[in-house]
């Protein structure tokens, strides 16, 4: 059959044809979208709802509403808040959190009054989701929202616990702990067995084992509790208070709000306080939820198309909150907040889309108009058993071991008290008092000590050093012995006015009297008198590898090299007469041609806003320029008279970085990986993986890894190239390597990482024939395979995920990991290692303007490099 199908003449003049025809050049017009709902979004409604429903029923009858107005919070939170909200997987309702809350102000204001307050905190919702302060919420110490959380909890078992007896609560905490001797004086047997049966139904259902626990868990727990519950009291004939729902025509809505201005606004508030930090908190969980399955990040099979589900608009999702609390006081209903139970459920239901949150929300509303007469068959003791299991529930001890080890435990017991003593809003500010006391407390506590050791006096100075600590850094201070050497180290970020002075002077009065004084610290700003020349460094890194950044001026002369230790104070000690200055490289001096390599990419400027070249790369960048200073982005490198670099540069500023980064690793890090260390010395390294990358100095093989010592067999060469067997003349140190790794080490995986920005590649791209056959170019011939595979058009060119190369450099170096792929192939040692399943291939490209890794993904003949996120590993090998 032809694949040229005719075409009928179309008059352009028909009246009927016209409508039809659309512009030249232009797309046709997109067929309307039908509202499809996907079968996993139908399932996870269903089990939110079984869940929904016994639950707003439960809080309703806790908070004293009516019956009805959990019915209404539960279907305007489902429809409303998961319409409008910013976390679509997230399922609002009567939650918990907010029962004491409600029951307060319906025992102060009436049910009418306490309607028009959630009106009220629903507008201040929607005001703060326009301010975009939502984020400011998070700021909120968790261990004041865990105790508030606790302290409702408990609140809400013990006033339940009356109607479990056959009682009835009372209006607080302290009565209900008062009145629970009477109680337990007269209980009521049939309301203790049904809220027993409910207890047990409720813990053993999620336990039952086997295939068929399997299936039956798929019920929920609070569903079946509460029907087991009801039809045993029906079937037995027990005379028990139940569920009485009024007819929807009486039902009491909103009224003008009645009592004390100030009273008002103190409930406002705290309403608003409570949902919008519970909701918020709970979005943020369900993202951490959503991050556990792969098909709602991807957009997998399961999703349905489409369906990409990304992190929460907090704001957005303020702004729904908001809504549905206009919407649920207006009607009747209670507050509204995302509830964790519902949420967790409906994320593990499979759900994938807001979809299932609304249906929920619907599926409530026809229960509520249809499902009356079901509903009144329910006990109120089941109902008030099931809100009790929630409320201890809220008192996790997973939290209280958590804060425990954070040392935060009195910020939570002083908030749980308040909330249980005083209420929701008092609780809170006490224990944002007690957590500001205690971070005051954490910034003002300094440890000074003082020992000897060889005849040298150390005073450790371990946190902020402030006007408070002066009067104790005095004391220590002057335990040093007039005329002896000392050693001040300050382990801390800050010093105010106050103790500089103090530090200085004594440091006067000590070095006049014939001492000597020496302060260190782990940054260069947090010391008073640094060595020559490093005063000039000003920088405030959080760590070791960053002080690259310090530009330090180059020493006058040069002197003849010497060795000499490293001593714990960061300096480098005697070698030879006068202590000569001891040889050193700069931290910022590259592998391959000692060129410093933190230029802008492409001719770019750098990170510091120097000016770029082309080539940028450290390891193949101009290594001199006028009057021998070091590269773009290579402060610190020591070189000689006329810009010369030898193999060991004269020790000035550069041995003293040098210095006092190794000084910083044997106080810092060699206490901590001293033992693992050992324990690699006597077993011998067994990595697993095989890391081919560039001797860029800007790739740091551990840190984009995050690996530690034994984890990587690394090697490094100019442009991360494999040469193929019998093409190395004379130079086998690549092959070599990975024959050693996967014959003697059994690494079971190689990778070949590339990076942005490579100056081997430009070299390539700006090579011409003919020319003196430097060691450079004779290594570079390994990479022309590389950029013959580019030229070729009947190959596709290898591509990152989501955006095309941003010029021809980036497209060389994704071509180069792939190209360098093939080589590797090729050794026999990998080739039988590929052949028995026992080694896996990998590549792997490093953007270091946006410290981004990216991932070969697709096993085709050139492949896409997608983006590394949180819950990614590495993918299928290549």
């Amino acid at each position: 059959m032809s694949a040229c199908v005719p075409t009928r003449a179309t008059d352009p003049s028909d009246p009927h044809r016209a409508s039809h025809l659309h512009p030249p050049h232009s797309p046709p017009p997109a067929p309307p979208r039908r509202f499809r709902i996907a079968s996993a979004d139908v399932s996870a409604s269903i089990a939110v709802f079984l869940i929904a429903l016994p639950l707003s029923l439960g809080i309703a009858l806790a908070t004293g509403a009516p019956l009805q107005a959990g019915l209404v919070a539960a279907a305007v939170g489902g429809i409303v808040a998961g319409r409008l909200g910013g976390c679509p997987l997230q399922v609002s309702g009567p939650a918990a959190g907010l029962t004491v809350v409600t029951a307060d102000l319906i025992h102060r204001y009436g049910w009418r009054t306490t309607c028009a307050i959630t009106v009220l905190a629903g507008v201040v919702q929607l005001g703060l989701g326009c301010l975009r302060v939502a984020r400011t919420a998070l700021a909120v110490s968790p261990a004041i929202v865990h105790g508030m959380l606790a302290g409702i909890g408990i609140t809400i078992a013990v006033a339940q616990l009356h109607i479990v007896l056959g009682g009835t609560p009372q209006s607080s905490v302290l009565d209900n702990l008062r009145a629970l001797p009477a109680q337990l004086a007269r209980v009521q047997p049939a309301a203790v067995s049904v809220s027993a049966l409910t207890l047990a139904l409720l813990f053993l259902w999620p336990r039952i084992p086997g295939r068929a626990g399997l299936l039956l868990r798929r019920i929920p727990a609070a569903l079946v509790a509460v029907a087991g519950a009801t039809t045993t009291a029906s079937l037995t004939g027990l005379v028990l208070p139940k569920v009485d729902l009024p007819s929807w025509s009486s039902h009491a809505l909103a009224g003008l709000p009645e009592g004390p201005a100030l009273g008002l606004v103190a409930a406002v508030l705290t309403t608003t306080l409570v949902c919008s930090v519970q909701s918020l908190l709970g979005a943020v969980a369900v993202d951490k939820l959503a991050a556990g399955r792969p098909d709602l990040l991807a957009g997998g099979p399961g999703a349905g198309r489409g369906a990409r589900v990304g992190r929460s608009d907090l704001d957005r999702e303020l702004l729904g909150q908001g809504a549905a609390n206009i919407v649920s006081g207006a009607l009747g209903g209670l507050p509204v907040a995302g509830v964790a139970v519902r949420s967790s459920a409906n994320v593990q239901a499979g759900a994938v889309s807001r979809n299932s949150t609304m249906l929920h929300g619907v599926l409530v509303v026809i229960a509520a108009l249809l499902m009356v007469p079901v509903l009144e068959f329910i006990p109120l003791a089941s109902l008030a058993a099931l809100v009790m299991a929630v409320g201890i529930q809220m008192v996790s001890l997973h939290h209280i071991r958590t804060v425990t080890r954070h040392r935060e435990v009195l910020v939570y017991a002083v908030t749980t008290l308040g909330v249980v003593v005083f209420g929701v809003l008092e609780g809170v500010t006490l224990g944002i008092a007690v957590a500001v006391g205690v971070s005051l407390h954490r910034l003002t506590r300094t440890r000074i000590t003082h020992h000897e050791r060889d005849g040298v006096h150390h005073v450790h100075v371990r946190g902020q050093l402030t006007f408070l600590a002066v009067p104790r850094l005095s004391r220590a201070l002057h335990l040093v012995p007039q005329g002896a050497d000392a050693v001040v180290e300050l382990d801390g970020s800050f010093m105010d006015h106050a103790a500089y002075e103090s530090l200085q002077d004594w440091q006067k009065t000590h070095t006049v009297q014939g001492g000597s004084v020496e302060l260190t610290g782990r940054s260069p700003g947090t010391s008073i008198a640094e060595p020559s020349g490093a005063a000039d460094c000003r920088c405030r890194p959080w760590t070791a590898w960053r002080n690259h950044q310090c530009e330090l001026p180059r020493p006058a002369a040069a002197s003849t090299p010497t060795w000499s230790a490293v001593s714990d104070t960061g300096t480098l000690g005697p070698a030879g007469p006068a202590g000569a200055a001891t040889a050193a490289v700069s931290p910022g001096m590259s592998g391959a041609s000692g060129a410093s390599g933190a230029s802008g990419e492409n001719g770019g400027p750098d990170e510091a806003g120097r000016p770029g070249r082309p080539g940028g790369s450290g390891e193949l960048g101009d290594s001199s320029g006028p009057t021998g200073s070091s590269g773009p982005g290579g402060p610190g490198t020591s070189r000689g008279p006329a810009g010369s670099s030898g193999p060991l540069a004269p020790a000035g500023l550069g041995g003293h970085e040098l210095a006092r980064g190794i000084s910083a690793f044997q106080r810092n890090t060699a206490p901590i990986v001293r033992g693992e260390l050992a324990r690699l010395a006597r077993e011998g390294q067994q990595p697993a993986q095989l890391f081919l990358t560039c001797a860029d100095s800007r790739v740091v093989t551990s840190m984009i890894t995050s690996s530690g010592p034994g984890d990587l067999f690394v090697v490094r060469n100019v442009g991360n190239l494999v040469p193929l067997p019998g093409e190395e003349s004379g130079d086998d140190s690549v092959a070599a390597a990975i024959e050693y790794a996967v014959d003697v080490l059994k690494v079971r995986s190689i990778t070949v990482c590339g990076h942005s920005g490579c100056g081997a590649m430009q070299a390539l791209l700006d090579s011409e024939p003919g020319g003196a056959r430097t060691p450079l170019k004779r290594w570079l011939r390994h990479g022309l395979p590389s950029l013959e595979r580019m030229a070729d058009d009947s190959r596709a060119w290898a591509k990152l995920a989501g955006r095309a190369s941003a010029d021809a450099v980036e497209q060389l170096c994704l071509t180069n990991v792939v190209q360098q792929l093939e080589h590797l192939r090729s050794h026999d040692s990998v080739a039988r290692a590929l052949r028995d399943g026992e080694l896996e291939l990998h590549g792997m490209y490093f953007h270091v303007g946006e410290a981004q890794a990216y991932l070969l993904t697709e096993a085709s003949s050139e492949g896409v490099f997608d983006r590394v996120t949180d819950a990614d590993g590495l993918r299928s090998p290549v």
